[in-house]
């Protein structure tokens, strides 16, 4: 009894800790969905769970950074979200200014691209750069949230309200790293103390994160969902991972794959259509269509982007560029 390899089996697959739960949880609520819904501590814990599993992954990972390291995390923080979004929005602003909002690029819409290119996935960009980056690029978090929710691509559409942002959003996002930051600088026992909290944590929430998508939408969205998804991951990771590698010094940084792990569509990004659609009615015949698309995004780019930050990580190893003087961040080992 107990010699079952199960979590071995699991690091074996790129993300593995984070991949395998939700794409169980993705089956689970598309196969039987009810088998969530039986209240109580099952659904809290393995349906309705995820926000508190990621703001536990985020209280553990912010008590990581430490003060000394702090600055390079907001500079990491800011490269990596100009990356993102930048690429992200432009390409669907570019194709709605020139062609229109009803204009498609392979049946993906202006809307769709705007909505999944520029929200990250937050709870996977952790848990990669967790495993392959250092404490820096887990701290970067801090910053890269800023691009969970419409504010952005508010901004760059030009859309009338856009000076209304809600900043006390941001905050609630961030509060957690900042006192898991506070506390962890305040006694290095604490510290150590959440250190496997990080892993717990991603481990808890891939689940209900995943129970909160259905294959059912990869097949509503068609083979532009799918599309969009890898547009992501292309557009949106690679450009960034390499601006990474160009900006951030060498002796600053483990690797370079936490540009990468930011190619992801963040779960919310589903209900930023709608949000645009509401402040512009312009938009607003487009959102059934964009939103089953971002959803998808959402989907593919979970499962695909761990493994483009492994293939880059174990290229780095390859080719002698990981710097082993900076320490890699407390998780699981990423085998070069």
């Amino acid at each position: 009894m107990g010699k079952v390899p199960i979590l071995d089996t699991i690091n074996r697959i790129p993300g593995g800790i984070m991949v395998v739960p939700l794409v169980l949880g993705v089956l689970v609520n598309t196969f039987a969905p009810a088998a969530l819904e039986i209240g109580s501590f099952t659904t809290a814990l393995f349906k309705s769970g995820s926000s508190c599993l990621i703001a536990v992954l985020f209280f553990c990972s912010g008590a990581q950074i430490q003060f000394k390291t702090a600055g390079m995390s907001l500079y990491k923080g800011v490269i990596i979200n100009v990356g993102k979004v930048i690429t992200g929005v432009a390409c669907g602003v570019l194709l709605a200014k020139f062609v229109g909002p009803d204009a498609a690029f392979l049946g993906v819409t202006p809307l769709a691209m705007i909505g999944a290119m520029s929200n990250s996935n937050g709870g996977l960009y952790t848990a990669l750069s967790a495993k392959y980056g250092d404490d820096s690029d887990v701290g970067a978090i801090a910053i890269i949230s800023s691009n969970d929710g419409p504010f952005f691509e508010m901004m760059f559409m030009g859309v009338a309200g856009v000076a209304e942002i809600p900043l006390m959003s941001l905050v609630a996002c961030i509060m957690p790293i900042i006192l898991g930051m506070i506390l962890g600088n305040l006694d290095d026992k604490i510290r150590d103390f959440l250190k496997p909290g990080m892993m717990i944590a991603i481990f808890l929430f891939a689940f209900p994160l995943g129970a909160g998508m259905s294959l059912q939408t990869l097949v509503s969205a068609g083979a532009s969902g799918v599309l969009l998804g890898f547009m992501t991951i292309i557009i949106t990771g690679i450009p960034t991972y390499f601006l990474y590698k160009l900006v951030v010094p060498k002796d600053k940084r483990h690797s370079c794959v936490a540009g990468a792990a930011v190619g992801t569509t963040a779960g919310n990004a589903v209900a930023t259509p709608a949000a645009i659609a509401a402040i512009d009615a312009a938009w607003l015949p487009y959102v059934e269509v964009a939103t089953a698309q971002v959803a998808a995004s959402v989907i593919i780019t979970a499962v695909f982007v761990p493994f483009l930050v492994d293939w880059l990580y174990k290229r780095e190893a390859k080719k002698g560029q990981l710097n082993y003087n900076v320490k890699r961040a407390s998780g699981v080992q990423a085998e070069a």
